[in-house]
């Protein structure tokens, strides 16, 4: 299954795709991407060119997560059909997927559908993470941006969702990821009250050197997106540089957050080199010891690929 072509390479203005860094010297793991998502108004690479790009770039493999009923079952059709060809061409396939309801997904369906809705989409997730190359749960948690603090039924929606999912990542075991937005002190006291999964990833980890330290003293990974290298995000390279390498992760959240300097630009799994060096950068660390730690980190987290 692939989406429609990309916008020609001499599109115009903040909207086309930009060009490709220097690849990395050794190969790393996109830990979370959206291969079935486009921004407002623009146009997704294809699978297959995405999965390209990111080949070139010594990002050799990618983990796709799907966040609707929709996008969920579309990931797994994708897995399919990566996996077989793969299989006839004699080669690793180059893709993982992940399940769930977003926080606001669980939101929009009670206030629109009621609970019965949630209820069986929820029973859909499950039935759609229980396939073999689906390795994690999520993206799940709390979303306080999005929905704020008079909608106490859409929070409640979430918070719901969000323990479900953190139940299933167990009985499945299956790595739980994490969204966490404006959300920290709940996010947390959920993952106390529930007892969060042994393998748990904070996707687009946005909190501080003192989270980050709380988080790997329990022995979750924290997953660093293109933020990492916006000017403002000092508080982020303080937390990355307040945890050991071995709970770090890389990841894109394509088609969002490309990092600089083509922040604002559709992002996509060729750009990670570009996070990878300023984690490097950051840490005083050479970026082939980065590249290796990130790649046995994701091997220790998703298995054979």
């Amino acid at each position: 299954m692939t989406t429609s072509a990309p916008r020609t390479p001499g599109s115009a203005g903040r909207s086309a795709w930009p060009p490709a860094p220097d690849p990395l010297p050794l190969p790393v793991v996109d830990d979370h991407t959206h291969l079935d998502h486009a921004r407002r108004g623009e146009t997704a690479l294809s699978v297959d060119d995405a999965l390209a790009r990111a080949a070139a770039a010594n990002v050799t493999q990618t983990v796709q997560i799907g966040c609707d009923v929709r996008g969920a079952r579309w990931t797994v059709a994708v897995l399919d059909e990566q996996a077989e060809r793969a299989r006839a061409d004699g080669r690793p396939c180059p893709l993982l997927g992940g399940v769930s309801l977003h926080p606001t997904e669980a939101s929009r369906l009670v206030a629109e559908h009621g609970e019965a809705r949630l209820e069986a989409a929820l029973a859909e997730i499950e039935r759609l993470a229980r396939h073999p190359r689906v390795r994690v749960v999520g993206e799940t948690g709390l979303d306080h941006y999005w929905v704020d603090a008079d909608d106490t039924g859409g929070r409640a929606a979430q918070e719901r969702a969000f323990r479900w999912h953190v139940d299933l990542a167990k009985r499945l075991g299956k790595v739980l990821q994490i969204h966490d937005r404006d959300a920290h002190r709940a996010v947390l006291q959920v993952l106390a009250d529930e007892g969060a999964p042994e393998r748990t990833v904070f996707h687009c980890f946005s909190g501080d050197a003192t989270m980050a330290r709380l988080c790997a003293d329990r022995g979750w990974y924290l997953s660093f997106a293109g933020t990492l290298t916006f000017a403002n995000a000092e508080p982020l390279r303080e937390a990355l540089r307040a945890i050991p390498l071995d709970r770090v992760l890389v990841e894109t959240d394509a088609p969002y957050l490309a990092p600089v300097p083509h922040r604002g630009r559709p992002n996509a799994g060729y750009l990670v080199p570009l996070t990878v060096r300023c984690m490097a950068a950051v840490l005083d660390r050479d970026v082939e010891s980065v590249c290796a730690a990130l790649n046995s980190t994701s091997e220790a987290l998703y298995g054979p690929w």
